[in-house]
């Protein structure tokens, strides 16, 4: 019998320091450039104290209260359920809406906040990630436009469906 060639990511991961959060530390490791971790941690952690702030001057009472639970609100809330994906059939290419496991949601939501965050310009970065995941926990923003982009897509695609396996 041969031994894993490779150890599985899931099975390195540490929770993060602060929150003790595998999907947080997870994250932090998305936002790395470079391998500089502290400096990941450190704009997510400012992020996160942001967020804090604004909910602290929240007054609606079903408002999240702590960042962390805004932070999980917002990926829960960009995970998209099915995605359009190519695929030839008789010489011609079809949109096949198909559903998205959910290692790949947490990986496309993850990566639609930081695209949306890194297209914009001239802000510290903490403070535009603040704001992706305020709005996203509140259903707005850039990242939950591509979701629902991607959903109406599938949507609009859904007579192929049939093509899927």
């Amino acid at each position: 019998m041969g031994g894993k060639k490779f150890t599985s990511a899931e099975a390195q991961l540490r929770p993060d320091s602060k929150f003790n959060d595998i999907q947080l530390a997870r994250f932090i490791n998305c936002v790395m450039k470079s391998g500089k971790k502290s400096v990941a941690q450190r704009c997510v952690y400012d992020c996160f104290d942001i967020i804090q702030e604004k909910l602290s001057k929240e007054t609606s009472p079903d408002a999240p209260k702590e960042a962390i639970e805004v932070f999980r609100m917002a990926i829960d809330n960009v995970k998209p359920f099915v995605e359009v994906r190519s695929k030839r059939i008789g010489g011609a290419n079809y949109q096949v809406p198909m559903p998205v496991n959910r290692k790949r949601q947490q990986s496309l939501a993850f990566r639609w906040i930081l695209e949306s965050v890194r297209g914009e310009k001239g802000r510290p970065m903490a403070n535009k990630l603040a704001d992706e995941l305020y709005n996203a926990a509140r259903k707005e923003g850039k990242a939950m436009m591509t979701r629902d982009q991607t959903h109406r897509m599938a949507e609009a695609n859904r007579a192929f469906a049939h093509f899927a396996n």
